[in-house]
């Protein structure tokens, strides 16, 4: 039984997407390239397909003038050497005399002529024959009649030894030249793009730093470039539009949300410190709970909202060591980190020097709350809180002891409504870390997960250190 051909081997796509062995893959690196590199490829290939062929039409035009010189000098050593044969002299090598059938009649052997040859020749017409294994040989016959009226044809050759000589020389010059003239036409195309591109590249510079309100400069020459920048800022102020009915939609909603759920909460939290005769406490407890919750939400989401317009005050220096403390003395147990009866983890605070950042106290609380709750939900026994300085950055680190993030998880978790926990087992919104994401990039911070020490999950959010 025959053994089944080994499976072809696969080849790596990048190679050949490089290589271009494929259509995807010529298509793929095309698309990849700059429009002023297509532009100068584009042109270049053009160039030196058309000078190409201008050369090899040049070519055949000289060697055509050539021959017909050439032509003409035999057709008149035919007609000097008529009268010779009229009166029966012999004529030198290379002249030739035939009858009108191509046979010799001047008794020097036969003729490396075929008949077919011969007739064309009679008309009056130039050939040019190459035999095997020798060089061609143009030929030109002239008719002469002899006083007996016999006609016959003198014939005169020579060898194409010099044209091809000539195109051959003419081939060396013009290839090199081709190709000369194809690059510089595609290096003229190279910077004449450039500048046709650079009031492009100025727009795209200056749509890179538009803020809101503010509009793209318009170039005063009435071109394409000028007619794009107008499109723009026409877009600009609509996109300003729907930003200011957006804001003005984020603020007037929580307005009008925080009043409600506080009186919610309010009557829930009453109603538990003085519960009536038969009514349910635990009831109204989850209703404060989840009153709670919500105004919370709000809270973010109204911060979120201010983050993503824009809209923050003017940054401060914030002592970082002093923002923790006051953070963890929000929590519930206070500094302790304690939970009530039931325990919890304990947050600890490690500070060994100020450090101070660029931004302002109530950004820092946002971000330590929510670091904060959110280490103390997941963490088994302990959050560590660390607060060093960075080169010209502010390091802040909360640590926990509890089951961490996946390393595929990490980016993702700062997304908004982002919970890797999809059971629901802790309480969150997913808006905590994209808040504290928010917040702290626009200050010209960062914010990355990692592993912590302890074998949990640790953020690190850098700020930019206060002069």
């Amino acid at each position: 039984m025959n053994a089944p051909p080994p499976a072809p081997r696969e080849g790596n796509p990048r190679t050949a997407g490089a290589l271009g062995s494929s259509p995807h893959g010529i298509s793929t690196w095309w698309a990849r390239r700059t429009l002023r590199t297509r532009i100068a490829l584009v042109v270049g290939v053009v160039a030196l397909v058309v000078l190409g062929a201008l050369a090899r039409l040049g070519a055949g035009l000289l060697l055509s003038a050539v021959v017909a010189a050439g032509d003409g000098e035999l057709r008149d050593r035919a007609v000097t050497a008529a009268p010779a044969v009229r009166n029966g002299a012999a004529l030198p090598p290379p002249l030739r005399v035939t009858d009108v059938a191509g046979a010799p009649a001047d008794g020097r052997g036969p003729l490396p002529l075929a008949e077919p040859v011969v007739r064309a020749l009679a008309t009056g017409e130039p050939v040019t024959v190459a035999g095997p294994g020798s060089e061609p040989r143009r030929w030109v016959a002239v008719p002469v009649t002899l006083p007996d009226g016999t006609p016959r044809l003198v014939l005169a050759s020579r060898d194409l030894l010099g044209a091809t000589s000539l195109l051959g020389d003419a081939a060396f010059w013009f290839v090199p030249g081709v190709v000369v003239a194809a690059f510089a036409l595609a290096a003229a195309a190279w910077f004449a793009a450039g500048a046709a591109l650079r009031p492009v590249r100025r727009l795209r510079i200056a749509a890179s730093q538009v803020g809101e309100g503010e509009r793209l400069p318009v170039p005063p020459a009435h071109d394409e470039v000028a007619a794009l920048a107008e499109e723009l800022n026409a877009l600009l102020a609509r996109r300003d539009d729907a930003v200011s009915t957006v804001r003005r939609f984020a603020d007037d909603a929580a307005h009008e949300l925080r009043s409600p759920i506080a009186s919610v909460r309010a009557q829930a939290e009453v109603a538990v410190a003085h519960p009536r005769q038969g009514e349910d406490t635990a009831a109204w407890e989850g209703v404060a709970k989840d009153a709670e919750r919500l105004s919370t939400l709000v809270t973010d989401l109204l911060a979120l909202a201010r983050a993503d317009g824009g809209r923050l005050p003017e940054a401060q220096p914030v002592d970082l060591g002093e923002a923790v403390a006051e953070a963890v003395a929000r929590q519930p147990g206070g500094a302790s980190g304690a939970t009530g009866e039931n325990g919890g983890p304990v947050v600890t605070v490690w500070a060994p020097v100020p450090v101070s950042a660029s931004t302002t106290p109530a950004e820092v609380g946002l971000v330590l709350d929510n670091l904060l709750g959110n280490a103390r939900r997941h963490a088994r026994t302990v959050v560590h809180v660390s607060v060093v300085p960075a080169g010209g950055h502010a390091r802040l680190l909360v640590d926990d002891d509890g089951p961490g993030i996946p390393d595929d998880e990490r980016a993702r978790i700062f997304d908004r409504f982002t919970r890797l926990d999809a059971t629901g087992g802790t309480p969150g919104s997913g808006l905590g870390l994209a808040l504290v994401a928010r917040l702290v990039e626009s200050r010209g911070g960062s914010v990355r997960a990692a592993r912590s020490p302890e074998g949990g999950a640790r953020i690190e959010v850098r700020w930019p250190a206060a002069a």
